[in-house]
């Protein structure tokens, strides 16, 4: 269908999971997209399959969270593809506790990656984008509309216990969402939100004794939930499922596409019916 043709996208987080299937899919409708994940590997990967394909893709490695990271990541794109039109702020983890044993360390990290990180890549963002409107409007060319869809949680629409850093971050990111939206309007960008209910990831799968660890920075974080969790979660979606990665890359999709080109500041779940 070719949908996006000639439009270029950054994805963060997309060597794996959700991130990935953001990426393969806007890249099969012809986005180039710059892959983003914390180790090259995944990243390249994604790079290579989307290149098997026949599409456009170039690898952009390391961590969100980093100095520096957002303003490499913005130009890649600018470098490699000539510009930026798509901005999905996906990558993230999660950190669990109770409040009285969170530590700051837990509260900061949490907060960066999922806050921090994509405020600082947007505002990256604004001179490029910028720069290219007052170039096509001086050249009396069409504005296009682009896109930026920051990624949330039905955690930050209804809390969780045991994630107060989680839901305080996801939550942020839907104020983030609107004031961008007001910013942004005047450069047609349509800025949105996609909170996902239980996807069924590395992140939330279930194992025998209810956790697993991923390596971030050196620090080990347990994750996954026990088969009877999983079941009591899949039990409360009205589907009767957790979603596939594929598919919440599916409700991405839908902001990027023209159809979506009014929409903005708005929040969609992805969660099979689930309303917290």
């Amino acid at each position: 269908m070719n949908k996006l043709a000639h439009k270029v996208a950054i994805v963060t987080g997309s060597g794996r999971g959700i991130g990935r299937e953001i990426a393969l899919k806007l890249a099969a409708d012809g986005a180039a997209v710059v892959v983003n994940d914390l180790d090259a590997t995944p990243a390249t990967e994604t790079v290579s399959e989307i290149v098997a394909a026949g599409g456009r893709a170039v690898a952009c490695p390391g961590s969100v969270t980093e100095d520096g990271f957002a303003e490499r990541f913005v130009q890649t794109a600018v470098n490699t593809f000539g510009g930026l039109d798509i901005i999905v702020n996906n990558a993230g983890y999660t950190w669990d506790s109770v409040i009285q044993k969170m530590t700051d360390e837990q509260w900061d990290a949490i907060l960066d990656v999922h806050l921090k990180a994509p405020f600082r890549i947007l505002r990256a963002a604004q001179p490029v984008i910028s720069a290219a409107v007052k170039q096509a409007r001086a050249a009396g060319e069409p504005v296009p509309c682009r896109k930026v869809v920051n990624i949330s949680s039905i955690a930050g629409l209804g809390g969780n216990a045991g994630q107060a850093n989680y839901a305080a971050a996801k939550a942020g990111v839907t104020g983030l969402t609107k004031a961008l939206a007001k910013e942004w309007g005047r450069l047609n960008v349509t800025v949105n939100t996609v909170g996902f209910g239980l996807i069924k990831t590395r992140l939330t799968e279930a194992v025998a004794d209810g956790s697993s660890t991923i390596d971030v920075a050196g620090r080990e974080i347990k994750v996954g939930v026990s088969s009877e969790l999983m079941d009591a979660m899949q039990a409360n979606i009205p589907l009767g499922r957790g979603g596939t990665p594929a598919e919440a890359a599916g409700a991405v999709y839908l902001f990027c596409i023209p159809e979506s080109d009014y929409i903005s500041a708005q929040t969609v779940v992805c969660g099979g019916g689930f309303i917290m």
